[in-house]
């Protein structure tokens, strides 16, 4: 087996012959990376090796992509694939493909290489390692052959990059048997759904339950001290420490409707590992663990915001328990049947007592394309962005369409239209400042009726509230003066309205040095997407650790995937920080 101390050590002619096969006919890679030894692990190697590619000529990216060969292509046929693909093609059941899947995969292969100009590329031993099926081939090849041919092309060259990562391992002898063992959690704690097609899994439904009756005996399993349910389902694990305080951690484990299988787990399931970890080997920190498998973070069955987070600092608001699902359920009737008291004071023994804890910190997949387009694993993140959001309408007047004089329109939709754009080129004039209306409607239109009311929703977000404030006077300012210089009148109903959570700089600096003792590059990003980590900003100073999503980043869809290395990572991380935090007091 190879070493990093072979590579480290090589000659650079000896360092690209270590390395041959990696990257499919492609020995200037190597060539490139080795000026950036020493390498402090496996995971720098990789990260360096991607950022060659990354920063290649496009013409060179294409080449790499081009000495791929095609899946099942005439190359396989003939045997005459490399020693690498070949054993990767008969792993995935290329080999053994039906009359008809071959007939299937050598017309995607032709209209791919039409659209495209450049083979399909495929790591067919996924995510997990242990190879997609031949069905899963044939639809993320359908699927891809829609893209963008820019988007494809960053595809391919992250599909090659795992193929490399896979192969790597394979040339070092590593086993990510902790990213494995994550990866298999998830899977099995999504055959507990709502419904039957997409995993979903809402605040106090039988699947629901079920997936917190298997947290818990998966942490006991772990060596957990303690493990619980509490008065909001939360599941909560306590791991002791010699010292009194503790270190509270955690993600959610409800998911949106269609979900993918990592957003939330993940972060529950990274420090079990740990825990498991420190279990088998007698360890014991200076100060506790506390896991929280938050009961509900996605607001999807009851419109009560972070209602489990809510309760750990003592902001469940009691008519939340009131309020009722699209069945009629009240909140307090859903408790009652999953088991839970749903009482007032019951739910206000969950609040935790801030002077016994250290810190809160999160781990998340990115849920967005940054990480993934950098080929970086990791992230660190700055602040959780503050956001307001609103419903509103704008009125003007429904006329007809053939006669109305284009100056005398009074067009609700052509409104909502200049705002949308307005609010496009705001948000993007400054860094980390995100707006969208993600839902239009013309209620009773028709194609031949001027837009007399049009529908709308507004998501303003940015990492400062002074940054997300002035968003929102800038567009609430653009609404008016477009509808008094349209003749149009409009509504604006707020819904929501979230203040940012900026990093805790000693927690921060702790993930930094954790990613650092890895050998990665520490990129700092804010985080788009609200987590149970800023509900919990009101109590302790937080931090969070993004890990890199597959697909480009796509998340709160069943796409949504990690890799069993990146998720190795994680927990590689979360271990180091650990071991950083001074003894409590």
């Amino acid at each position: 087996m190879m070493t990093l101390d072979d590579l480290n050590t090589a000659s650079a002619t000896d360092f690209v012959t270590l390395l041959d096969g990696t990257y499919e006919h492609s020995p200037w890679i190597a060539e490139r990376a080795a000026a950036a030894r020493p390498f402090a692990s496996l995971a720098a190697l990789k990260v360096a090796l991607a950022r060659v590619v990354r920063e290649a000529s496009i013409d060179e990216q294409l080449g790499l992509i081009r000495a791929h060969p095609e899946l099942a292509g005439k190359a396989a046929v003939a045997g005459e694939l490399t020693a690498e693909s070949t054993n990767e093609q008969q792993k995935a059941g290329l080999t053994a493909c039906t009359p008809e899947e071959f007939a299937k995969l050598q017309q995607l292969n032709a209209d791919y290489n039409a659209r495209f100009g450049f083979p399909f590329i495929l790591a067919v031993r996924g995510p997990r390692g242990t190879g997609f099926t031949r069905a899963e081939i044939i639809a993320t090849f359908e699927r891809r052959l829609r893209a963008h041919p820019d988007v494809e092309r960053a595809e391919c060259l992250r599909q090659i990059h795992r193929i490399a990562e896979i192969r790597l391992n394979d040339k070092f002898g590593v086993t990510p048997e902790r990213g494995q063992q994550l990866w298999d959690w998830a899977a099995a704690l999504a055959t507990h759904s709502d419904t039957d097609d997409f995993l979903t899994c809402t605040y106090a439904t039988p699947a629901h339950t079920a997936v917190a009756e298997q947290l818990m005996t998966w942490m006991r399993d772990c060596g957990f001290d303690e493990v619980r349910r509490d008065a909001v389902g939360n599941v909560v694990g306590i791991y002791q420490g010699t010292g009194d305080q503790r270190l509270l951690t955690g993600s959610h484990y409800d998911t949106v409707r269609r979900a993918g299988r990592f957003d939330g787990r993940l972060g529950i399931f990274v420090p079990m590992l740990a825990v498991r970890e420190l279990y088998r080997a007698g360890q014991r920190l200076p100060f506790g663990l506390e896991v929280v498998g938050f009961s509900e973070e996605e607001c999807q069955r009851f419109p009560a915001d972070f209602l489990s987070a809510s309760s750990l600092v003592g902001h469940f608001d009691p008519a939340w328990l009131d309020t009722i699902d699209a069945a009629g359920t009240t909140l307090r009737e859903a408790m009652q049947a999953a088991g839970l008291p749903g009482t007032v004071d019951a739910i206000a023994a969950c609040k935790r007592d801030a002077s016994r804890y250290l810190g809160f910190v999160e781990v998340h997949i990115e849920q967005g394309p940054v990480l993934d387009s950098l080929d970086l694993p990791l992230g660190i993140v700055t602040s959780i962005n503050g956001s307001r959001r609103y419903t509103g309408e704008i009125v003007g007047l429904a006329s007809h369409a053939g006669t109305t004089p284009m100056g005398q329109r009074r067009d609700a939709a052509a409104g909502v239209a200049e705002l949308i754009l307005f609010v496009e080129q705001r948000a993007a004039a400054v860094p980390d400042v995100v707006g969208t209306v993600g839902m239009l409607e013309v209620p009773s239109g028709s194609t031949n009726v001027i837009p007399g009311r049009c529908r709308f929703s507004l998501d303003l977000r940015a990492t400062t509230d002074e940054a997300r404030d002035a968003l929102d006077a800038d567009v609430r300012a653009k609404l008016t003066e477009i509808c008094q210089r349209r003749g149009l009148s409009y509504a604006l109903q707020p819904t929501l309205a979230a203040n940012a959570a900026p990093s805790d700089p000693a927690w921060q600096s702790r993930w930094e040095a954790a990613v650092a003792a890895l050998g990665l590059p520490i990129h700092r990003l804010p985080s788009g997407a609200g987590h149970d980590a800023m509900k919990l900003h009101e109590l302790l100073p937080q931090a969070m650790l993004f890990v890199r999503g597959g697909n480009g980043g796509i998340s709160h869809n069943p796409l949504e995937s990690v890799t069993v290395d990146d998720a190795e990572l994680a927990v590689e991380t979360f271990r180091s920080l650990l071991l950083q935090i001074p003894h409590a007091h």
